[in-house]
């Protein structure tokens, strides 16, 4: 699986399609990399023609964390019941109005979403650091959603909310009674899909 974004634009250009990556890429930071460039139909919108979007959150539960990965992960160090997790985070699968897991400020008009699937995955690295991943595929997601729910997924992991509570706190539709809004640093949009 890759990890990447998608965008349109309309163009008069003479590049063959085939180079388009290779030209725009020629001209970017090598922070940002095109990896395919293809011809849409043009009503085709990036974001409004999705149907669905796999998120990942990335938490190091390791001690000591990491330097050289400290802007792509969150480091949590204390212990984390992964089992209570991974119980929890399967409530919130299927339709629901997400508004207890929106942040304030955010424009859409109904906070209705699908989560078609929603995992914890528990990996050890070769380092003996242990990542916990949380991902999300729905039709999609509120602003700050994602960093919401993992929140509250870490709440349960330290106990302080229990399993069973999801369906009460996205039923009570209460910013207040969902966990805290981790940081940016964790969050991937991995995979789009459009058909």
């Amino acid at each position: 699986m890759q990890f990447g974004q998608v965008a349109n634009f309309k163009t008069n250009s003479n590049i063959p399609i085939e180079k388009f990556a290779i030209a725009i890429n020629s001209n970017l930071k090598k922070s940002i990399l095109i990896k395919l460039a293809e011809e849409v139909d043009e009503r085709f919108h990036s974001r409004l023609s999705c149907k669905k979007k796999t998120y990942r959150y990335v938490i190091n539960n390791s001690k000591m964390g990491t330097a050289l990965y400290r802007n792509y992960e969150t480091h949590i160090p204390m212990d984390l019941n992964v089992d209570k997790m991974k119980k929890a985070i399967k409530y919130f699968e299927g339709e629901h109005d997400f508004k207890a897991f929106k942040a304030s400020g955010t424009s859409s008009k109904s906070s209705v979403r699908t989560i078609y699937k929603a995992d914890i995955i528990e990996k050890i690295e070769e380092n003996g650091d242990k990542k916990i991943l949380i991902e999300l595929t729905g039709n999609g997601f509120l602003y700050n959603m994602v960093r919401i729910i993992a929140g509250t997924i870490v709440d349960v992991g330290i106990g302080k909310i229990q399993a069973e509570e999801i369906p009460n706190i996205i039923k009570s539709k209460k910013r207040e009674k969902a966990g805290k809004t981790l940081p940016p640093q964790g969050l991937f949009l991995v995979n789009v899909e459009y058909i």
